[in-house]
This record gives structure tokens, sequence and C-alpha cells, in this order.
């Protein structure tokens, strides 16, 4: 039998803000443990011991970050491939493209496990059984969704009602779908023990997904179809990448695979699990995983508190004293900072959407901004100058390229350069440095084994991020 374990990455993680971003949403944000969720579902996956190949649904814009994590995690892996969306377009596109991709490569009777890239499951042993029990059903032709048994009665959360009458080995047929409840209709789910926390989870043959979906929601199917004829796949040296064509991929219809084909098959089954599931949905999920302190205090980072109690704080670079306080969500970054009141913890993402609205750049990413070669900070800006401190990774490039508006003035901290600027190419060591006027087509690299640390100086009329002109790049983004 094959298992292929498909993670979906993708999402922006509002209710995190402000450590998530939508260019770093909460698969990628640092744990207590100082691991990540989507190193954490990867890893997961590996240990399933029939997995020989990692598909992963994700943004174009996380692909290299993905790889970034993946290769942190488990280099010795490489065989992986990736659908890569334009845009976010919800699970019924995702999960079907990974059907289509699944069948053409492995067959119609692969198995295909959907992993959201964002959860956190604490039992690898009690999930690996959970798998094969599923597997086993969706031999069979089911549809199989993975309920957690309910701890508490959570609103947060989706619920699953069995069908008690129909056992299916380890699973039960699904009697109906519920979305997020009332806490006193969550409370009646506890007692019943019928009903289970929906997981997003959901493990199926390639061709039943694809029967299936052609039959109950034949528009994301046909839609689908266009946008794979439409799209091209590029294969690198170790995994392959199919690029989504953005015009007809933004015809695929947004709706999820609860709606889309969940709630309306009749071959949908469930298997009941407990494999510590959290979904990670806010500050209060994620709060509790560091340890209390005699208060009801969790902290993580340097902070004094006095007369304080049951409070969460989540600080980086800065002391955090808090004095006389209760119930309060404390998280700072570089350039944000959010105090907000655990009842109100969901309403965070009212903040994100707000900042998203009026454009500001804290809904999109931080100071410190990843990219395939390393990354860069904004140290300091204003209308006619920027500084960035720049990290080269050993052995990578920046794009050969040019600006229209601004000159930059490169120092090295440590490390050495290789620099293109128009018809020279040269060394800089540590200490030296040189300049970029604008109009000159450039390149930075960095040939040594160490990180490159460079500070760079931008000034000019205009240093928008956008103001690049790409001729040459090993991570194919020439002209975008």
């Amino acid at each position: 039998m094959t298992l292929v374990p498909v993670i979906i990455c993708g999402g922006s993680g509002s209710r995190l803000w402000p450590v998530s971003r939508s260019a770093h949403p909460k698969p990628f944000i640092e744990l207590p443990d100082g691991g990540n969720l989507i190193r954490k579902t990867y890893s997961r996956a590996l240990a399933l011991a029939t997995v020989n190949e990692v598909l992963t649904i994700t943004n174009r814009d996380l692909y290299f970050k993905t790889l970034d994590e993946y290769a942190a995690q488990a280099p010795q892996f490489t065989n992986m491939s990736f659908v890569l969306e334009p845009f976010g377009r919800n699970t019924a596109a995702a999960v079907f493209m990974a059907a289509k991709e699944v069948e053409r490569v492995h067959g119609a009777d692969a198995i295909i496990l959907i992993l959201p890239a964002d959860h956190l499951i604490e039992k690898q042993v009690e999930f690996s059984s959970a798998v094969s029990a599923a597997s086993e059903l969706a031999k069979n032709g089911w549809l199989v969704t993975f309920g957690v048994r309910p701890e508490y009665p959570e609103t947060g959360y989706g619920y699953i009602q069995k069908d008690g009458d129909k056992p299916l080995g380890a699973g039960f047929e699904v009697k109906r779908f519920v979305e997020k409840p009332s806490i006193e209709v969550a409370e009646g789910y506890l007692a019943s023990g019928q009903y289970f926390w929906n997981s997003g989870m959901f493990c199926f043959r390639a061709g039943t997904l694809i029967e299936e979906m052609t039959l109950w929601a034949p528009e994301v199917a046909s839609a689908v179809d266009r946008c794979l004829v439409a799209s091209g796949e590029m294969q690198g040296e170790s995994h392959r990448c199919l690029h989504l064509e953005p015009n007809s991929f933004a015809k695929v219809p947004d709706i999820s695979i609860d709606f889309a084909l969940m709630e309306r098959s009749n071959k949908v089954a469930m298997v009941p699990c407990d494999i510590g599931w959290s979904d990670i949905g806010s500050w209060i999920a994620m709060s509790e995983l560091s340890p209390a302190d005699e208060h009801g205090n969790r902290i993580e980072g340097d902070a004094v508190l006095h007369a304080s109690r049951n409070n969460y704080v989540r600080v980086q670079r800065r002391l955090a004293a808090l004095v006389g306080v209760e119930d309060l969500i404390i998280v700072d970054t570089p350039d944000a900072f959010l105090v907000a009141h655990k009842d109100h913890a969901q309403d965070i993402k009212v903040i994100t959407a707000q900042l998203k609205k009026s454009g500001h750049r804290a809904h999109l990413d931080h100071m410190t901004v990843r990219r395939p070669w390393g990354t860069y900070t904004t140290l300091e800006e204003d209308l006619r100058f920027k500084i960035k401190r720049i990290v080269v990774k050993p052995r990578a490039s920046l794009s050969l390229q040019m600006h229209h508006h601004r000159s930059e003035h490169w120092i090295v901290v440590s490390g050495t350069a290789r620099v293109v600027n128009n018809d020279r190419e040269f060394l800089l060591n540590t200490n030296e440095s040189t300049f970029i006027p604008a109009g000159n087509t450039h390149r930075l690299e960095n040939p040594g084994v160490i990180d490159l640390v460079l500070i760079e100086v931008q000034s000019g009329d205009y240093l928008g991020e956008d103001d690049i002109v790409r001729f040459e790049d090993i991570y194919g983004r020439a002209h975008v």
C-alpha cells in the first residue's frame, strides 16, 4: 500500500498576531520547546512506516521557507513534491489538487493522508495507530475523518457525530458534522459521548476522493481540472513543483472540503482517537504549552511580575514588568506589541483585519524577512534612507538585479562577499565596503562556508521592495 502524506500549509494565523503574519503564518512560529508546527508535522509524517514521499501544498511565497524547515528537520529525506498556490483558495481546492497529483504519480489506489501544517499532535504512537485504522477503511472506499475525543466543552471547534449503530472496524460511519456550538450545546455533546472534535485531518484513496468530489462538487472538480491543464510542472534535482496558473486558479470555488464534500457524501467514516491534538488556535492554547508558576502566570522570555495572576507573557528582546494585573495576554515583538484580556483572545483577528485594511505592514511580515538566500532586517528607515542588516547563507546568492530609484552602500561585518557591480567582479572582506549607484546591474554572493553579514544603507527617492529588476536568479524569480 502506497501512503502519501499531504501537508497543507497556509493561512495567516490571525489569532496569533503579532508573532504570526501573512508571510510568516502559524506553522512557522517558534514554540516554547524551540520547534515549530511545520517541522513537527513533517517529522510526524516521516515517522509513518510506509511513507516514501511527502507532498506539500502551500503558497508559492512560502516555498523556500518550507524547504528550509524541512531541511533543518530531516536533511536526509529528499523525496518530496510541492503544489504551489499563487494565493489561498480554501481546502476543497487543495485536497482535490492533492488527489489528482497523487493519482497521476502513484495511481488511483494510493492512500492520501491530509495533514494541516499548523496542528500539534503529542502522541505519535497513537497517531500512527489511528492512521493505520483509517488507511484500512480508506482502502474499502471510505472518506475517513479523524475525530478527537473531546476533553472539555470547547466552543471554538467543529464537531463530528458518530453513528453508533454503524461501526466500521476501528471506526464508525459519520452521522453529521456540526459547526462551532454554544457552551450549553458543547456541554451536551461532551456528556453524550457521541460527538468528537473535528481535527481537519482526512484519509482516503486518491480515486475515491476524485469520484466523490466529481459527484458532489462538480464545480470544484472541473475548475481544478482546467487549472491543472493550464499549470506547469518543474522537476528539480530532488523534488517536483507544480506551479498553479493564477488566472485559472482564481476561478476555483473558494470553499472548504467539509462544505464541498464531507457533509454531502454518504461514504464518510470517522476514526475516534486520543492523540494529544490541538490546533493552537489562540494565544490561550499557545500559553498552555508553557508551565504555570504558583500564581498561574506563564512566561516566555524576560519578565518580572508583582501581585499579578493568570497572565501569559511572551517577550523577545525587552524586559516586561507586570504589576497588579490579571488574565492578560502580553506579546512583544520588535515592531508590534499586544495587550489583550484572555476573555477576548479570539478577537485578536479583528486587529489583524484592521491592519490589513489600512495597509499597515505589521499584518504582512516582521522586521526580519526571510528570503531563499537568507534574511534581511530593517534597522531604521525614513523618507530618503533605509538601513538593513543582511545575512546571506553559505553558497547562496541574491539575484543579478538593478534598482531605478535607489543607491546602495554595502559594508561587510563578517564573512566574505563576492560582488558584481556592472562589469566589475570582486571580493569584499570584513570591514570593507562598496557603493552601488542607482541603475547599476549588481549581485551579492556568499562564496564562503559561514554566514555573510553586512549592513546595507539605501538612499534615494523611492525605497520600496518593488523597485527591483531581476535579470538572473538561481531561485527562479527573474522578472518577478
